[in-house]
């Protein structure tokens, strides 16, 4: 393991008072993420994106390998459950999603013989297990564009239904009406007490 591997994980492993397989997957897939695209550690706005597809401890390993934070906008997490990322080159606009191989877990066990425990074999195995033996590369195309994903500063609306501010362009159009996420039935949450007016606002009846 070289010196740089070993402080990042003391790095992750300090967050939770432990180390597990997670983290170091996560670790070692920013470092590849990264290395893919040519660039360097820390990230920062003018140089990379990275959008996380799990939360938790995975999560945490990606951030101390690139130095990428929410508070910056320079990581994003779009929720799949997949241990999955994908990097984006800012200026190039050229994106590379990586995961792991579907085999995984059996390869780290292949790189631990002697150890029977499997979560032993990859916490071990993905600390010294070559790139090409853990993860997938694959060229892939933003939906919606990079541009739309860090839109333009200082941009904000006030949403016509509940009247809340909407920063970043995400606010969307509705029969002519410009409503947050939430009041357009797109968000995460549903109100409860959601009337019979916004409903035929958004319906357009």
């Amino acid at each position: 393991m070289s010196p740089k591997l070993y402080d990042l994980l003391q790095q992750s492993s300090a967050r939770h008072s432990h180390l597990c397989p997670r983290q170091v997957l996560g670790v070692r897939m920013g470092l590849a993420g990264l290395a893919a695209l040519g660039l360097e550690s820390p990230i920062n706005r003018q140089t990379a994106l990275i959008i996380i597809e799990t939360d938790g401890c995975f999560a945490d390993g990606i951030k101390v390998s690139t130095g990428a934070a929410i508070g910056h906008r320079t990581l994003r997490v779009n929720d799949y459950g997949k241990a999955a990322a994908t990097f984006v080159d800012v200026k190039t606009e050229r994106a590379i999603r990586v995961a792991p191989l579907l085999d995984i877990r059996q390869r780290a066990s292949t790189f631990m013989p002697d150890e029977e425990r499997h979560y032993f074999a990859q916490l071990e195995g993905y600390q010294i297990m070559p790139d090409e033996e853990m993860f997938h590369f694959q060229e892939v195309i933003l939906q919606p564009s990079l541009e739309v994903l860090l839109s333009k500063p200082n941009m904000r609306v006030n949403c016509e239904y509940c009247g809340e501010e909407i920063m970043n362009e995400r606010e969307v159009v509705v029969n002519g009406n410009t409503l947050c996420l939430a009041c357009a039935n797109q968000g995460y949450y549903l109100l409860k007490s959601a009337s019979v007016e916004m409903c035929e606002l958004v319906s357009g009846h």
